[in-house]
């Protein structure tokens, strides 16, 4: 059985070029803004799609992400209206564009494993990255994930050895998330050397395709993190640039979805010249 990011990201290989992943948090600043920037996000270059699950206690998002998961939390947004927004996406008409939800275990667990996942395939939901569900919990979640059609997508990070890499790699599906820095969401961008090195190294035990996150920000280094990456993750860039359009009760100073669509297609551009610059 093949999913949505498996068709996506064989027909980005066979173009030739890196898949531009998007982040935001499902309900920031609203339910109803962030289901708009959804649907800009498609039109507007994204490749695939990962909807943040707001989680009150987070352990590895940065100041921008928490503080959106905390809008998000106060304008009452839940599992449930997350995979609401979901399906609305979908009945929208965009039946290609891969779903990833990402956050933490907690909410899933409280939710209930097999009604969550029964409302996520129903919902339209394509992956999951659970950031702290180790490999040694994959009966947990990663295995009924994986027998419901879901993909589980693993992190990898500067200190997976070669020795842990195998088990970290045992069970993932869809594509490898490398983190490309030790530390929080948001940080500076990591040496693009050691990045192409770390990307190689984990294609040399893996045919899955290899996306980079962590600290990309504009055009130009998603191009340059694309030359060697077989995608490109963007998120703090784009939590922040709904930020940058609230005031400080929260009102909207501009519309956040036209924010965030004129952001994410300047990075559409930078990832779809990045085979380009790495060619010549």
């Amino acid at each position: 059985m093949t999913t949505r990011i498996d068709r996506r990201m064989a027909k980005l290989k066979s173009e030739g070029r890196p898949a531009l992943v998007t982040y935001f948090m499902a309900g920031d600043p609203d339910y109803d803004t962030s289901l708009a920037i959804m649907k800009a996000l498609p039109r507007s270059g994204a490749d695939v799609i990962e909807l943040g699950m707001p989680f009150s206690d987070p352990m590895a998002d940065g100041p921008a992400i928490q503080a959106a998961g905390l809008r998000a939390l106060k304008g009452g947004q839940t599992l449930a209206r997350t995979l609401k927004i979901a399906s609305e996406f979908r009945a929208a008409g965009d039946n290609e564009t891969p779903i990833v939800l990402m956050g933490y275990y907690n909410p899933i667990y409280i939710y209930g494993v097999d009604r969550f996942l029964a409302d996520a395939k129903a919902s339209g939901v394509d992956g999951l990255i659970v950031v702290d569900l180790p490999p040694e919990m994959d009966e947990e979640l990663c295995i009924p994930a994986l027998k419901a059609g879901i993909n589980f997508i693993r992190l990898a990070t500067p200190t997976t050895d070669d020795k842990r890499l195998p088990k970290v790699l045992e069970n993932t599906s869809g594509f490898v998330y490398y983190v490309s820095m030790t530390g929080i969401t948001g940080s500076a961008l990591a040496d693009t050397a050691k990045v192409a090195t770390a990307v190689k190294r984990i294609k040399g035990h893996t045919a899955l395709p290899v996306c980079v996150g962590f600290g990309v920000k504009t055009a130009e280094q998603a191009r340059t993190i694309g030359a060697s990456a077989d995608g490109v993750v963007v998120g703090t860039a784009i939590v922040n640039a709904i930020a940058n359009v609230l005031g400080p009760k929260g009102e909207k100073t501009a519309d956040p979805a036209e924010a965030v669509a004129t952001l994410v297609s300047g990075l559409a551009q930078g990832v779809r010249s990045a085979r380009l610059a790495a060619a010549e």
